[in-house]
């Protein structure tokens, strides 16, 4: 099974992106979203940014994982 992370992008270097996601942060490749931005919530899978998310659908989707997890790794 596969599983996308819904995560927000915080920096941005050529096609690069730093994203956070609980609290922990990761590089991923924005390659396949050119129009992707700061502060854009984006679905990270494999390494690369494969879908633009509306930001309230990806903080339900991330305090569901969070639940799931007890609040394992969670920031707030």
């Amino acid at each position: 099974m596969c599983l996308a992370v819904p995560a927000k992008i915080i920096e941005l270097d050529n096609q690069m992106a730093t994203v956070e996601v609980g609290g922990l942060t990761r590089e991923a490749s924005t390659v396949l979203l050119p129009d992707a931005g700061i502060g854009d919530y984006v679905l990270i899978h494999a390494g690369f940014a494969i879908s633009v998310v509306d930001e309230g659908a990806a903080r339900e989707t991330i305090r569901l994982f969070d639940e799931m997890t007890d609040g394992a790794g969670a920031d707030d």
